[in-house]
């Protein structure tokens, strides 16, 4: 005979599910996770699962056209387990996030029931909107970098080591798998990680989780690819403890939307799940997803009025096909292993290792010595033949070995453009081949044959990324509970630069095509001792260095209820290594070659949320923060590339976040209005980008124009724009609503108004690949002071509206459509055109004699976008036939296919002096205006899925 407490363990556990105004909802899907049964709600929405025994579980409520519902309970002795009323809310379009509301009928609430989904929401109505409707707009909530954010897969952070991104694309076209993570917004605490100002997204991928079945979903867009098809598979947990989820997806496009992309993209998972009892147990993750792409070019605003927001200027016709030189290509799968143990009743240990490796390839043209082949190039537009004397004589556009004047040539360039003339407005492969072939044969460093003057290269970096972390908590009472989070990662990466396609030519050298005239008398050799000066077909050419990171967090947390008050606090400690190897020689820095000293940094902080209960519906929510984080591997090595040189004053990052809310929460209407603070201090920014002449002037230097000791420098090279101490505030205020107008009918708007500035005038710093050591023995030079305080900082939108409507049919179908309006859009300021140097004369470096403070104003006046409106609407339909569940949505955005909204871009920083800057501002067409990229007018999506 078993044990009594064998008995006792059997208990049964049930609810009732209904809808947002208290009727029943009939044939809920409700999945006992881990346990591979799951039932149906009966017409009164009652469902029930019998014998289970102790022991922490979680269950999943879906059903068409209803948010999803996660709920998680604990079985100690009782013999029947009542969950209450689950309360089941239409879903948002897009919307894949759902907020959990476990309703016990007191309308004013008891304990902390009606309060854990506010705690544990994936996503509130303001964040759902923003994400799904303004975030097509890149709209991004509070104008916050998103390096500050935590994506967390499997325990472990997806956060790279060397510029704070998180690679999507890692797990591209695995929707069905990674959605519903669980998000804390912003800068409120999380229970898995301390975070940053962006949030935490947390997901966890177990077998077991998935439905047990058969998925699979087609869908066709116009957008960056055309078509997607996927299949999954989960078997569900066996008797013997075992459960299996397998998934492919594949989306190509053979052109986007924009002329001369492709888009060809796999992704694959493989979950095994290992259950040894109720209490332990291991799962395995995998994800690959190898893809290839191309990528569009950003454009000037004449681009754009001779061609149209989807020309783009990275391809052209060779062998009667479209080829870019702007591939991506990318494969790097991860694998995680995950360890699930429940202690005791009180405490869980949650175990993740994890390992990713695999490589990302950027390809590009480079050349030597002749001219930039970019049909945008500047000498290639009408604006530059309008920019000479009417009478002088160039090179005919349409038949260079002609000359006429400049003003037929212009005429002639408008026409060839606006006809879309192929060997005009974009890539000539043809020509560039038939520049290599017609090269003298050389005779060189031990090898004769044509050098490149055109090849194309590949940008690589080889990534080796070990993490690990654990998660434990312990619960003191149903109220209390303490947190404690460590993780650990590894980073290393190889990046160099390789030699892809050489267009016909035999050889490219490993030298700078600049030498002769910045540095004479030196190697030029970007490699120097090398054996191999000529570069073929897969050689490493230009760079070759490793960068290293190791950093560890210390993450506590406890959790709490007092009275009417819900508290969250959260701290961090924090250390992290970082360096730099090189393995190339560069010929003009004597750091380029070996290994850096360590940058080390510490990091603290501390976040909290406090929660006050006004009454069952309506809530006080405050979140603060205060941390540093300490600079990536972009931030600390300026021109990592070619030397270790590190940013000037480097210091970790602060940010002091606040934010406080009003939320409302009933079966009629949801609200939550926000105001918040962000300030942050001692930023290090870093821009690096490919300038065609730039004018480089060293401050320190005695007027020495000719050699890298100092003066001024007319450069083509990529260059680097550093900015310490850098401040920023983001203040402003959000308001999210939800309105049940009618049973099926209801309202969702979102609104943002917000203030995002810089808050002082940082150092500015400038550094060339071409240059070497300036006269101040370093690699960068000083340019003073950037007057940029209280200009708005760009990327996003900082004035959002939207509002929209939504029919939910008893019978399974739905329509909805939304107006979105954005305004308050800004370019960043260019920190070289705001400096010191910027005024100043090179000659005699004091200001220019006819400087006005009037003309100067109206020079750098900030470059404001303009506001747009857009209207987009959804519609779908879902069936139940026997066993299969059908159901087909589409959408559409920017219905008015409104194609004038400018999503960002960047000013070009050519001209860095006054005159010369002015004089081109006063043209009528400007050589060097900012560059852009446009919305890409009208999108559909349209989304079939089966499951059985």
């Amino acid at each position: 005979m078993l044990p009594a407490t064998f008995y006792y363990a059997q208990t049964t556990v049930f609810a009732y599910l209904k809808d947002a105004d208290g009727k029943p909802v009939e044939k809920a899907q409700v999945d006992l996770k881990g346990e591979g049964n799951d039932v149906t709600a009966d017409k009164i929405g009652y469902f029930q699962f019998v014998d289970l025994k102790s022991g922490h579980y979680q269950i999943v409520v879906t059903k068409p056209n209803f948010e999803p519902k996660t709920l998680e309970f604990d079985i100690t002795t009782e013999k029947r387990k009542d969950l209450g009323v689950v309360t089941l809310y239409p879903a948002l379009t897009g919307a894949e996030q759902g907020l959990a509301i476990l309703d016990n009928g007191d309308d004013e609430g008891s304990g902390q029931t009606s309060t854990v989904g506010l705690l544990q929401s994936s996503q509130d109505v303001f964040n759902r909107v923003a994400s799904y409707d303004l975030g097509f707009y890149w709209f991004r909530p509070r104008g916050i970098d998103g390096r500050t954010s935590e994506n967390m897969l499997n325990g472990v952070s997806m956060v790279k080591s060397d510029n704070g991104n998180v690679d999507f694309s890692n797990w591209g076209g695995l929707n069905e798998i990674v959605r519903y993570p669980e998000i804390a917004s912003n800068h409120a605490p999380s229970e898995y990680a301390f975070g940053g100002a962006t949030g935490v997204i947390y997901k966890n991928t177990k077998a077991s989780d998935y439905r047990k079945g058969f998925q699979a979903t087609y869908s066709i867009t116009n957008r960056n690819y055309r078509q997607r098809v996927s299949l999954r598979y989960t078997s569900g947990m066996s008797k013997k403890g075992w459960a299996f989820t397998v998934m492919g997806a594949k989306r190509w496009a053979e052109e986007g939307i924009q002329e001369g992309t492709f888009y060809d993209a796999y992704g694959t998972y493989l979950g095994v799940e290992k259950k040894f009892n109720n209490n332990h147990s291991i799962t395995f993750n995998a994800f690959a997803s190898p893809s290839r792409r191309s990528t569009a070019s950003p454009n000037t605003q004449e681009v754009f009025d001779l061609r149209d927001v989807h020309y783009n200027s990275y391809w052209g016709w060779q062998n009667g096909e479209k080829r870019s030189e702007r591939v991506k290509t990318s494969f790097q799968p991860i694998f995680q292993l995950q360890d699930f143990w429940k202690i005791n009743k009180r405490s869980n240990l949650w175990t993740s290792v994890s390992y990713q490796f695999g490589k990302e390839k950027g390809s590009r043209l480079d050349w030597q010595g002749v001219p930039n082949p970019n049909p945008t190039y500047y000498r290639n537009l009408p604006s530059y033949y309008a920019s000479l004397n009417p009478s002088a004589l160039v090179a005919d556009p349409n038949n260079p070995g002609n000359l006429i004047t400049a003003v037929q040539a212009i005429a002639t360039s408008t026409q060839l453009w606006q006809n879309a003339d192929p060997e005009t407005t974009q890539i000539n492969w043809d020509r560039l081949y038939a520049k290599n072939l017609s090269q003298t044969p050389v005779t060189g460093y031990g090898v004769t044959g044509r050098r490149a003057l055109y090849y194309q290269v590949n940008d690589v970096s080889d990534d080796k990324i070990w993490n690990a972390s654990t998660h434990y908590t312990y619960n003191f009472t149903d109220t209390s509970r303490f947190l404690l989070n460590v993780s650990y990662q590894n980073y290393r990466s190889e990046l160099y630069r390789e030699v892809k396609d050489l267009l016909g030519a035999d050889f490219a050298w490993n030298k700078d095509p600049f030498a002769a005239t910045n540095n004479p008398g030196t190697s030029a050799l970007l490699n120097e001792g090398e054996a191999n000066v000529a570069k073929y077909v897969g050689d490493r050419i230009g760079y070759n260095y490793i960068f290293r990171r190791q950093e560890i967090k210390v993450n506590p947390g406890y959790k709490f209820s007092t009275g009417a008050f819900d508290v969250f606090v959260s701290g961090m400690v924090g250390y992290s290594s970082s360096s730099r190897e090189g393995l190339f020689k560069h010929y003009l820095y004597a750091d380029s070659f070996g290994k850096s000293a360590d940058q080390n940094f510490w990091n603290y902080g501390i976040k909290g949320q406090v929660l006050y209960r006004i009454n069952g519906r309506n809530f006080l929510i405050y979140n603060g923060s205060f941390f540093s984080q300490a600079p990536f591997l972009d931030d600390i090595f300026i021109n990592p590339r070619l030397n270790a040189s590190i940013a000037p004053k480097l210091k970790n990052t602060l940010v002091n976040a606040n934010d406080l809310s009003y939320v409302i929460n009933s079966p009629l209407y949801k609200i939550r209005a926000s105001v918040f603070l962000v300030d942050t201090q001692n930023e290090t920014n870093v821009q690096r980008f490919f300038a065609d002449g730039i004018q480089i002037e060293d401050s320190g230097a005695a007027g020495d124009n000719d050699s890298n000791t100092g003066g001024q420098y007319v450069q083509s090279a990529f260059v680097t724009q550093i900015m310490s101490n850098l401040e920023k505030r983001n203040m402003g205020a959000e308001l999210g609503v939800d309105v049940k107008i009618l049973p099926t009918l209801s309202f969702q708007g979102a609104a943002s108004y917000g203030q995002y500035t810089y808050r002082n005038n940082p150092n500015v710093y400038f550094a060339s690949d071409n240059i070497g050591v300036f006269s101040n023995g370093l690699s960068y030079t000083e340019f003073g002071k950037a007057y940029i305080k209280n200009y708005k900082q760009g990327g996003t939108p900082q004035t959002a509206f939207s509002a929209g409507l939504r029919y939910s049919s008893p019978k399974y179908w739905w329509i909805g459509g939304n107006w979105n309006y954005l305004d308050n859009n800004y370019l960043d300021p260019s920190a070289l055109l705001r400096s010191e140097s910027f005024v100043q004369n090179g000659q005699s470096h004091t200001p220019y004699a006819d400087l006005d403070e009037a003309r100067l104003r109206q020079l750098l006046e900030p470059n404001k976008l303009p506001s747009a409106f857009f209207f987009n609407a959804n519609v779908g339909k879902s069936w139940i036939l026997g066993k299969y569940y059908l159901l087909i949505s589409a959408s559409v955005n920017n219905i008015l296919d409104n194609t004038r909204y400018i999503t960002g871009g960047f000013e070009q920083t050519r001209n860095g002096k006054y005159d010369s800057f002015g004089e081109d501002y006063d043209r009528s067409t400007t050589l060097f205006a900012p560059k852009y990229w446009y919305t890409q007018g009208r999108s559909y999506f349209v989304n079939l899925q089966v499951r059985f």
